[in-house]
């Protein structure tokens, strides 16, 4: 049965000396294992910009403000399971502490990696979204087959 509605994500691309910081999902039951940014959903009455300084601030332990956010690339996609998600992407180089693995319950570790050579086991929706972000997309479709 087709998901009714689109669900919002926030990805936040922390940036460092040309790389960027991945988090290894573990624990999770959903693409354990493999690398992706800090992220998470909106939560009701949240905006983008909250929901992307909240998932810094409780996977990775930094403290983000909202003028120091970059909207970057906004992507529509659809994953193997068929369900719609709205991705917004977010930079930074600019935050208050030293990441950490704040969720070790949710987080194998963190690391921090060329944004040119992402791992093979990057997420692919968060791969596509820095690819394009690098590229200087603002917006792209993935997982749907488009008409003329």
């Amino acid at each position: 049965m087709a998901q009714p509605h689109t669900t919002v994500d926030v990805m936040v691309i922390l940036e460092r000396d040309g790389d960027l910081l991945l988090i290894e999902r573990a624990g999770t039951g959903y693409d354990d294992g493999l690398q992706c940014l800090p992220s998470g959903k909106l939560d009701p009455g949240e905006s983008v910009l909250d929901a992307a300084i909240r998932e810094a601030r409780e996977e990775v332990g930094v403290h983000i403000t909202p003028a120091s956010l970059r909207p970057v690339h906004v992507m529509h996609f659809r994953n193997r399971e068929g369900h719609s998600r709205m991705g917004w992407f977010f930079a930074t180089a600019d935050w208050e502490g030293e990441p950490y693995n704040a969720e070790p319950h949710k987080c194998a570790g963190i690391s921090w990696h060329s944004a040119d050579q992402l791992p093979a086991n990057t997420v692919p929706y968060n791969a596509h979204g820095i690819l394009h972000y690098r590229k200087g997309e603002p917006f792209s479709v993935h997982g749907w087959s488009t008409t003329s």
